[in-house]
């Protein structure tokens, strides 16, 4: 199977197990085609996005609450679905970039169908269904404004990957604090994927930025806002994580300096 068919399948399936299919051993990347900005996935009825409703989330402080605690975990199996599909997305979008790029999209893609996966059961055992509340299309919005791979690398490696090493951590102890320790291996395994995630953005990143440009500059020109370093952490912040990623000190330094912020923008 080609790597084009492969993300086109899962961009364009209806059905969630097929979403979630992973990649073929045999994965060949010969003919990678035309560049192809997708709009937007096909979805299951029940997981396709409401523009209309505004979708709420519990915070944290919800994990011992059963109830909130399912829809901590819908909305995580959901950014996890995004994840996987915008690495499909970025697959169609950008076919002239190196094998060695598309070959590491390709196995991020994967852990993200995985993540997904686990979510997914852990609200089954807890007697939810992934599709019994609504989603949003936080990640896509992103999609929608990315023309380059640097601009690809800096928005879901550098901002959305780099503070899911905040947010994991932070969920996974207020998840073992509920006394819901499988929830918690879950979250751990997604915190140490996420570090691998967040090398391969940061490899890239210097790959394809101006060898003589200032890396924090270079990354605040291309995100988009409002989002950016702002969103790139969360409240606490695990600069251990980010070095494990071969984040340079510096930009180790300015994240952690700024003030972390929710999607509205209020303060975290």
């Amino acid at each position: 199977m080609e790597t084009r068919a492969f993300a086109l399948a899962l961009l364009e399936s209806d059905s969630l197990a097929a979403k979630l299919r992973p990649p073929p051993a045999d994965l060949s990347d010969d003919t990678p085609g035309e560049p192809l900005f997708v709009k937007g996935p096909i979805r299951p009825p029940e997981l396709r996005h409401d523009p209309v409703r505004k979708v709420k989330v519990p915070p944290l402080s919800g994990m011992p609450d059963p109830e909130q605690r399912v829809r901590i975990l819908h909305a995580l199996a959901n950014h996890e679905l995004q994840a996987a599909e915008l690495f499909a997305w970025v697959l169609l979008a950008f076919p002239d970039m190196p094998r060695p790029f598309r070959r590491g999209c390709v196995a991020v893609l994967a852990d993200e169908q995985e993540h997904c996966r686990l979510y997914v059961e852990r609200l089954e055992a807890l007697g939810a269904r992934f599709g019994d509340f609504g989603v949003t299309a936080h990640f896509w919005r992103k999609a929608a404004r990315i023309r380059t791979p640097l601009q690809f690398v800096c928005e879901m490696g550098l901002t959305l990957e780099n503070a899911n090493l905040d947010f994991a951590q932070e969920h996974a102890a207020a998840a073992r604090a509920a006394g819901d320790e499988d929830t918690a291996r879950v979250l751990d395994r997604v915190h140490e994927d996420e570090t691998r995630h967040v090398a391969f953005a940061w490899a890239w990143f210097q790959k394809l930025k101006p060898a003589d440009e200032d890396d924090w500059e270079v990354y605040l020109a291309n995100v988009h806002r409002p989002g950016g370093p702002e969103r790139a952490r969360g409240a606490t912040f695990d600069a251990l994580a980010r070095r494990a990623a071969g984040l340079d000190p510096e930009f180790i330094e300015h994240l952690e300096r700024t003030r972390p912020t929710r999607p509205g923008g209020a303060p975290r």
